[in-house]
């Protein structure tokens, strides 16, 4: 299994915490699957299986996750990062995302893509990690949703 694990102090409480980024097991799919409301239970628990879920932990208490699937059977797609409201804005999704784009490497992937929508403030995150917009399409009854690309 492989986890990256960081101590880090939160330096307004002077408190000291754990961070740590792992691959789901079958026993994450309850937690994942109260919040993640767009995938049927039968892929999520395939995407664990094959190991296309991170987690990432606080102390050994859940934060969010990242999902990833095959675009074209042949490029990473980051199909979904999400963290619990209150664990928001602490870098965690930054520390995972790099975590994901080194574990691609490893699997000798060249470029890594994603999608968000146009009314949605992660464009700009994904824009800051080194994403370039590559173009979208217009989802029937939704924003216009961009497509993202990084280069390892």
């Amino acid at each position: 299994m492989v986890s990256l694990e960081e101590r880090q102090v939160n330096k307004q409480e002077r408190k000291w915490f754990l961070m740590r980024i792992r691959f789901a097991e079958i026993e994450d799919l309850k937690i994942i699957s109260l919040y993640d409301k767009h995938i049927k239970m039968n892929e999520l628990k395939n995407l664990i299986g094959l190991g296309r879920v991170l987690i990432l932990e606080e102390n050994n208490d859940f934060c969010g996750w990242l999902r990833y699937n095959l675009f074209w059977d042949n490029t990473p797609f980051m199909n979904m990062l999400y963290f619990l409201e209150s664990k928001r804005g602490k870098g965690y999704g930054k520390k995972l995302v790099e975590f994901w784009e080194i574990e691609m490497r490893k699997l000798e992937y060249e470029v890594v893509m994603t999608s968000t929508a146009s009314n949605e403030y992660s464009q700009h995150f994904y824009l800051k990690l080194g994403y370039k917009t590559v173009g979208g399409f217009m989802p029937e009854g939704e924003p216009y949703e961009i497509i993202l690309l990084k280069h390892l």
